[in-house]
């Protein structure tokens, strides 16, 4: 984060939570009523929260998702067109989820994708090698982050 700060990148967080009450979790969605039966991502929870070690400066961006991509209810879209941002750099928990659902959804609105290969991370570690070779290659830069830091 603090390389983007410094060389003028915008950053932007995203993190999932759900309503207090789970209003916004269908029992037809097989992971969030996940969370409602454990009790778990609501908004004021630690867990759906930025992680202190790059915790933003009030004036970065913080998208709060409903859904497994950043765009999906979150305003995210809205938010990068009044930026005018065209380029995203992606990284994230959940590469099988999070990052290549977001990858999909930012290819299909045009956006340019870069995607850091050692700044995703997935339960299962055989799944983001993959990803990054068969799938995001298609559709995105796929880069480690000293090689990123190197082109900013």
């Amino acid at each position: 984060m603090s390389v983007c700060r410094c060389v003028g990148v915008s950053v932007i967080f995203v993190r999932v939570a759900l309503r207090p009450g789970y209003p916004d979790a269908s029992r037809h969605n097989q992971a969030f009523s996940a969370m409602v039966a454990r009790s778990a991502m609501i908004e004021t929870d630690d867990s759906t929260q930025v992680w202190d070690g790059v915790k933003p400066p009030g004036d970065e961006v913080v998208v709060i998702k409903r859904r497994v991509s950043a765009f999906a209810v979150s305003g995210l879209e809205l938010i990068l067109r009044s930026m005018e941002v065209r380029h995203l750099v992606l990284t994230g928990i959940a590469t099988s989820g999070v990052v290549l659902g977001t990858l999909r959804q930012a290819a299909d609105l045009d956006c340019e994708l870069t995607v850091l290969s050692d700044a995703c991370i997935d339960a299962d570690p055989e799944l983001p090698r993959v990803l990054m070779d068969k799938v995001f290659a298609r559709q995105a830069r796929v880069m480690a982050v000293s090689d990123w830091i190197a082109d900013v």
